[in-house]
């Protein structure tokens, strides 16, 4: 008689590896999670927020202005608006951030320093400047003139305001330094003082008188600016460095 383990027969067992190994594998590299939806999806509720946010602001003033309305207007809520922008103020300031960029998908100040650095003619460059300010300043203007206004009753808006005069003078000495480095300025001016003339001319003020008030076309607004600006930085001087005045050749 055989011993019983003898007469045992083992039967291979086949395990089938997928059941095992592939719930593993997928937990370990998962999916890409792909956001795109979301990102287009958060993309359209903030255009569509500025944009309501801008018409209430413009034409029913900004303390009257609440977020509940933009809300409304937008299609969101206001717990969003709060959460994206912290109030009334840091939706302005975005706004206002925004309206700088000009139009199309590359930044207006990006564009403006690549004109800046390939123009040979400094009259051309600052008739480009003028370009640019018909591009930006109907975006920016009516909003940095709502800041005034609303100064008067609310001191964050002042602030708000000083800081953009302050980056407007800023991103003006940035722009007449370049001129000097590559051309001459008028005689017994300095950089400093070309700045602010280009902050005079790139002022909200200016453009409110011309456009809003005297009806001027923003094209022609712009023209009178690049204009303006040649006869004020450069004078008389020919376009090359370091040439007398054309008066005196």
């Amino acid at each position: 008689m055989k011993p019983l383990w003898l007469t045992i027969e083992f039967v291979p067992v086949h395990w089938n590896h997928s059941l095992i190994v592939e719930p593993i594998l997928n937990t370990v590299n998962p999916r890409p999670y792909d956001s795109s939806r979301r990102r287009e999806q958060a993309r359209h509720n903030r255009e569509a927020i500025v944009v309501a946010a801008r018409q209430r602001f413009l034409n029913d003033g900004f303390t009257a202005t609440t977020i509940a309305s933009i809300a409304a207007d937008a299609g969101t809520s206001a717990d969003t608006i709060y959460k994206s922008f912290g109030g009334k103020a840091g939706l302005l300031r975005a706004m206002c951030t925004d309206a700088l960029k000009g139009e199309g998908t590359i930044p207006a100040e990006q564009r403006s320093d690549a004109m800046q650095a390939a123009e040979a003619d400094p009259r051309r460059m600052l008739r480009g400047l003028g370009a640019f300010t018909t591009e930006v300043a109907p975006r920016i203007a009516p909003l940095l003139l709502l800041l005034s206004t609303t100064a008067e009753v609310d001191p964050s808006m002042a602030q708000l305001r000083a800081d953009f005069d302050t980056a407007r003078l800023t991103r003006m000495t940035h722009v007449a330094q370049g001129l000097a480095s590559k051309f001459q300025l008028r005689l017994g001016l300095s950089v400093d003082e070309a700045a602010e003339i280009m902050w005079v001319y790139s002022s909200p003020e200016l453009y409110s008188l011309l456009v809003l008030t005297r009806g001027w076309r923003p094209e022609r607004y712009g023209e009178f600016v690049g204009e303006s600006l040649v006869d004020a930085l450069l004078g008389g001087r020919d376009v090359d460095k370091g040439t007398e005045p054309l008066d005196q050749v």
